[in-house]
């Protein structure tokens, strides 16, 4: 198969929840290995509870971590927490083959949670220089990525109904006081895989993707 015809295909995967350090070490090995020819992949998944670091993070925006784990990574950004009830994007795609700059994938990944949060009539929005979306001055979903090859990995975090209480324990992608909410607490009520779906539809369209037909 050529790889002009790979440009707009995507396997999509949906995991179980899993631990955070073996499926970084995975997204790192698929990165590595992949050539002209291999097929993009998106990930979706939700991870046991741990604090992550990006690269250059201050660590002085770890507060308190008490027992929760914590694990420096390659992303860019600051610390943020991960947990169950916090649906996990991971988008594994060759940018130059795709015809995408990394601020387009950025963008199509707030746009796919800003379209299923209004429509349920509620303002969503991202700030310059601050990539997420927010929804009444509270970061619902936080970006971070790493670009190597020339593919992108590691991803976005909605917030579901995510227990908000170790957001407190941290400065939220280096910003004191920043407030973190989740669906749920703003009043967006769904179960976990009509949301992974919806988000699915919503950022393969943004993207221009289409997912790999199985036979």
């Amino acid at each position: 198969m050529k790889s002009q015809s790979l440009e707009n295909i995507v396997n999509t995967h949906s995991l179980e929840i899993c631990d955070y350090e073996t499926l970084w070490e995975k997204m790192k090995h698929f990165t590595k290995t992949r050539n002209k020819q291999t097929i993009d992949e998106i990930w979706f998944t939700e991870h046991s509870p741990i604090y992550t670091l990006g690269i250059n993070a201050d660590h002085r925006h770890l507060l308190s971590p008490n027992n929760i784990p914590v694990l420096q990574i390659d992303r860019g950004g600051q610390v943020t927490y991960h947990g169950p009830g916090q649906l996990m994007i991971y988008p594994l795609i060759n940018l130059k083959r795709s015809n995408l700059t990394v601020r387009q994938l950025i963008t199509s990944l707030e746009q796919s949670v800003i379209d299923l949060i209004c429509e349920y009539g509620i303002k969503a929005y991202c700030i310059p220089n601050a990539p997420g979306v927010y929804v009444n001055q509270n970061k619902i979903a936080s970006i971070g990525l790493r670009i190597s090859r020339g593919a992108s990995y590691h991803g976005m975090a909605l917030n579901i109904d995510t227990d908000l209480e170790p957001f407190t324990r941290i400065n939220p992608c280096g910003f004191s006081g920043l407030k973190i909410t989740n669906l749920r607490e703003i009043g967006i009520s769904l179960s976990h895989d009509l949301i992974k779906s919806r988000i699915k539809k919503n950022l393969l369209g943004y993207l221009g993707m289409r997912e790999k037909q199985i036979h």
